[in-house]
C-alpha cells in the first residue's frame, strides 16, 4: 500500500508491485521498446502496478498485441490503459480501463485498495466502453461518487440510458442521479473548470476542462502535491513494454508523432488552445491514457506537441471535417479519412457539430480549401446539428470548393443520401466516393477511408493549382529555397515489386544515376509504405519509366490498400527478378538494393541495376516539374 512509511520515504521513485495476468485467446510477441528485442515467450495481458508519486499508483492495463482496429493502433506494438489511484485522507480512481480489462483490473485494484473506502472515480472522458468496468466498479465501491465534466455526465447517462436504464439530472445543484442498478443510484458530480477537490494531505486535486472536436468533455487533472498532470489523450502513444517511466524516450518518438497525428493533428487549434491553459501549471511529470508516464521527456514532447502543431496549420491546403458520431462509428471513419489527408499533406480542421456553435462552422467553411462531412443515420435522419452544418455551407460555401461526404448506420442510411444529394444538386465537385459503412467499420474499411482522404487531398491540389496562377502560388506558398529546390527535376517512374504474393506499385519522380561501375540508381522513398518494403540489401524490384505525354493510372496517384490487386487492366508481364514490367513503358531497369541512408522522412536507396531494356525509342522521357523543392 501507498501509505507505507518506508513507500513514502522514497516518494517520487517509481516503485513495481507484483502484477496479476491472465491469457489471452490471441497473443503476440511483443516488442521491447526500450531495447528493440522481442522476448523469446509469448506474453499474456497482465495489470503492472508502481508507485508514480507520493499517495499515487499506476495501474498499467498491458496488452502486447493490437487493442482495436483503428487507425491509432495501426502500428500494432500494443498499449497500455493507464488507470491512477490517490490515497490520501480520501481516495480517488482516475480512468479505469475498458471492458476488455474489467475482471483483471478488479482483480488487481482489491490489492491495493479497499473499495468500500473509494470515495471518488474520475473519468477524464467518457467513453461507453469503460461502463462495464465503471458498473462492475461501482458495485464493489458503493459510496464512490463519479466526477465528470457537465458534457461527460450527459453522455453517460445517454449510455446508461442506452442499456435500459433510467436517468434523472439535477441541473440546479450541477449533480447527476442514475439509477444503474436495481435499488442503487450512481452519484455523479458535474465538476466546473479549475474546481478544486481536496484529498487531504495536500492532493488537493484541480480540475482543468480541455475540449477537443474528438473528446468534447475532456477534463485534465492536476496534483500540487506530487506536480502531477492526468493528463488523459494528451501525451500518450500506444506501446507496451516494461517501461513505466520515459527514460527510454527517444525509442518512442516514432510511436508519439503517429499518436499525435491519429488524435490530435485534426484537432491542432484546439490543442494549442489546451497547451496555453496548461503551461500555467508547475508539472513534474504527464501521465497519460496510455504509454508511458513521461517525466524525463516533459519538455521536449511539449515542445514537440507545439511544433506539431504549427506544422498542421502551415499546409498549402486546408480541408474542414464537419461530422456527428452517435456511437463513435462515424468519429472513426473522420480519423481515417483525416490521416489519409495529412498524410497527403493536407491541414484538417475537425469539428463535431454536436459541440459546435455556428460560428465555428462558418468560420472553417470561409477558410478551408476544401470540406467533408460525416453523418449517421438515426431514426432515419440525419441528427440536427449535421442537418444545421449542412444549411450553412449550401449558402456559404463557393461552388469551387471540393466536397465529400461519408458516414456509419446501422439499418439505413438516409442521413448519407441526404448529405450527397444536397451537394449534389448544389453543384459540388465531389473528392471522393461517398463512403456508407454498415455498422462497425473494419481494417480494410479503415484503409479505403484513409486511401480515399489522399485521393481528396490529390484533387483539392490540382484544382487549386488550376486556378492560381503559377507564379503566383509559387511566390504565395514556398519560401525562395524551396523554389530553387523545386527546379531540379526527375523522370516519373514507377517502383513495381512482389511481396508475399502480392504485386506492389508506387510512383516517384527522386531518382538519379549514382554511379557507373557497376550501373547504380538512388531513388529517395517515404519511409512508410514502399520505404519499409525496400528495407534490406538484397531486395529487388523494377523501376519502369513513363514517356511524355502518357497517362498515369489514377489509382497509382493514391496509396495502395491492402489486398487491391494494383496492376487490374494494366498490361504487365514478368521480370527476371518476378516483378511486373509496364508493357507500354518507355524503358525499365530491373534493380538490386545495396544499402539505404535515413533523410528526414525519406530512405535514400541506393540499388545497382542488374538488367534493363529501352521499349519505346521514338519517345522521350517524362519529367515531373514540382513548384517546390517541399513537395513531394
Amino acid at each position: 500500500m501507498s501509505s507505507n512509511p518506508l513507500l513514502k520515504a522514497f516518494a517520487g521513485l517509481v516503485k513495481p508491485f507484483q502484477s496479476s495476468s491472465i491469457s489471452e485467446s490471441q497473443q503476440d510477441t511483443p516488442q521491447n521498446v526500450a531495447t528493440g528485442h522481442a522476448p523469446s515467450v509469448s506474453r499474456s495481458r497482465d495489470v503492472q502496478v508502481a508507485e508514480v508519486g507520493e499517495n499515487t499508483l499506476v495501474l498499467r492495463s498491458r496488452t502486447w498485441d493490437r487493442l482495436k482496429f483503428e487507425i491509432e493502433y495501426a502500428r500494432q506494438k500494443g498499449t497500455t490503459a493507464n488507470a491512477y489511484l490517490i490515497q490520501a485522507r480520501e481516495t480517488a480512481l482516475i480512468d479505469p480501463p475498458g471492458e476488455s480489462f474489467t475482471d483483471l483490473f478488479l482483480d488487481e485494484l482489491q490489492q491495493h485498495q479497499y473499495l468500500q473506502r473509494l470515495n471518488y472515480v474520475i473519468l477524464s472522458h467518457v467513453n461507453p466502453n469503460r461502463i462495464a468496468t465503471l458498473r462492475r466498479l461501482l458495485e464493489l465501491a458503493p459510496y464512490a461518487t463519479v466526477i465528470c465534466s457537465k458534457p461527460g455526465a450527459i453522455t453517460l447517462r445517454s449510455t446508461l440510458t442506452n442499456q435500459s436504464t433510467s436517468a434523472v439530472i439535477d441541473d440546479a445543484a450541477l449533480d447527476l442521479g442514475i439509477e444503474y442498478a436495481t435499488n442503487r443510484t450512481l452519484k455523479v458530480h458535474i465538476v466546473r473548470d479549475e474546481e478544486v477537490l481536496d484529498l487531504g494531505d495536500g492532493h488537493e486535486l484541480q480540475f482543468r476542462f480541455v475540449p477537443t472536436p474528438r473528446h468534447p468533455d475532456a477534463l485534465c487533472t492536476y496534483d500540487p502535491a506530487t506536480r502531477i498532470l492526468f493528463t488523459d489523450k494528451l501525451f500518450g502513444a500506444h506501446v507496451c513494454d516494461e517501461s513505466i517511466l520515459d527514460e527510454h524516450w527517444k525509442h518512442y518518438e516514432e510511436d508519439r508523432r503517429y499518436y499525435f497525428d491519429c488524435i490530435h493533428a485534426a484537432q491542432a487549434i484546439q490543442v494549442e488552445t489546451v497547451l496555453d491553459r496548461l503551461s500555467r501549471l508547475s508539472v513534474k511529470m504527464y501521465a497519460p491514457a496510455h504509454g508511458p508516464i513521461v517525466r524525463h521527456s516533459l519538455s521536449r514532447l511539449t515542445l514537440e506537441y507545439r511544433e506539431w502543431c504549427a506544422q498542421q496549420q502551415s499546409q498549402d491546403v486546408n480541408v474542414a471535417m464537419l461530422y456527428t458520431s452517435a456511437y463513435g462509428n462515424t468519429a472513426t471513419l473522420a480519423q481515417a479519412i483525416a490521416k489519409g489527408m495529412m498524410d497527403a499533406g493536407a491541414a484538417v480542421e475537425s469539428i463535431n457539430c454536436e459541440f459546435a456553435d455556428t460560428e465555428e462552422v462558418s468560420r472553417a467553411i470561409d477558410r478551408c480549401d476544401g470540406f467533408v462531412m460525416g453523418s449517421p443515420t438515426l431514426g432515419g435522419h440525419a441528427p440536427i446539428q449535421i442537418q444545421t452544418a449542412l444549411g450553412i455551407v449550401l449558402s456559404q460555401a463557393a461552388k469551387t470548393k471540393i466536397a465529400g461526404v461519408f458516414g456509419s448506420y446501422g439499418w439505413s442510411g438516409e442521413a448519407i443520401d441526404l448529405l450527397e444529394s444536397k451537394l449534389q444538386d448544389a453543384g459540388y465537385r465531389f473528392g471522393f466516393d461517398t463512403i456508407r459503412v454498415k455498422f462497425k467499420p473494419t481494417e480494410e474499411t479503415l484503409n479505403q477511408c484513409e486511401a480515399a482522404g489522399t485521393e481528396f487531398v490529390q484533387t483539392l491540389k490540382k484544382t487549386k493549382k488550376a486556378r492560381t496562377p503559377r507564379q503566383m502560388a509559387v511566390e504565395a506558398q514556398t519560401d525562395r529555397t524551396a523554389q530553387a529546390v523545386g527546379r531540379v527535376i526527375g523522370s516519373i517512374c514507377l517502383i513495381t515489386a512482389r511481396k508475399d504474393g502480392t504485386q506492389i506499385g508506387v510512383l516517384t519522380s527522386w531518382v538519379s544515376q549514382a554511379s557507373f561501375d557497376p550501373p547504380g540508381i538512388t531513388i529517395s522513398v517515404r519511409k512508410d509504405g514502399v520505404g519499409a518494403m525496400l528495407a534490406s540489401a538484397g531486395e529487388q524490384f523494377v523501376l519502369n519509366l513513363f514517356q511524355e505525354g502518357k497517362t498515369i493510372p489514377r489509382h497509382f496517384l493514391r496509396p495502395q490498400v491492402p489486398g487491391e490487386d494494383r496492376f487490374a487492366g494494366v498490361a504487365i508481364q514478368d521480370a527476371a527478378n518476378g516483378c511486373p514490367i509496364l508493357t507500354d513503358a518507355l524503358a525499365y531497369l530491373e534493380c538490386t538494393v545495396q544499402n539505404r541512408m535515413e533523410c528526414g522522412d525519406h530512405w535514400l536507396i541506393y540499388a545497382t541495376v542488374d538488367s534493363g531494356k529501352v521499349m519505346d525509342s521514338t519517345s522521350v522521357t517524362a519529367v515531373n516539374h514540382r513548384k517546390s523543392g517541399s513537395q513531394y
